[in-house]
């Protein structure tokens, strides 16, 4: 048996090398799709980490001005305003302390004062919120320590 080695010859055109035009905007296409898609998912992280940071200080703002409100409550001997039973946008306190009476509690320009005796008044609350709709509702009994419903809407500065 006799093997006979024939040499084909694979003609080309051309060598090819890079790619065809088509390939090419197929290629820029599909990358422009991913990219797309990627600046679309960190652009929703990103607001949606804005708005969580938002709410939160919303919320820390909103407990820190509770918790003041209550404490100075519970250690002032009498409410002097809302009388019992009412509501007013101003709780006026006293506290027992001298140069501290009365603690009066006022929402002004967005934000809540608190005024000692004859002490200009302080914020406490930041810049970074609106405060709104302050309410003090007084539902002390007589003879009882005094108890005060407080509600306000609070909100981020836009």
């Amino acid at each position: 048996m006799k093997l006979i080695f024939k040499k084909i010859k694979n003609y080309k055109l051309q060598n090819q090398k890079g790619f065809t035009l088509i390939e090419l905007l197929l290629y820029v296409s599909m990358s422009a799709v991913i990219l797309f898609t990627i600046v679309i998912f960190i652009s929703s992280l990103l607001e949606a980490r804005v708005r969580n940071q938002t709410v939160a200080t919303v919320n820390q703002e909103g407990n820190r001005v509770i918790s003041l409100i209550t404490q100075i409550v519970r250690n002032s001997i009498t409410i002097n305003s809302p009388t019992t039973g009412s509501e007013a946008s101003v709780l006026s306190l006293n506290t027992g302390v001298v140069g501290k009476d009365p603690t009066v509690f006022n929402l002004v320009n967005g934000v809540i004062m608190m005024t000692e005796g004859a002490n200009t008044g302080v914020a406490i609350t930041s810049n970074l919120v609106i405060i709104s709709n302050l309410n003090f509702r007084n539902l002390s009994r007589p003879g009882t320590p005094g108890n005060v419903d407080v509600t306000f809407t609070a909100d981020n500065v836009h």
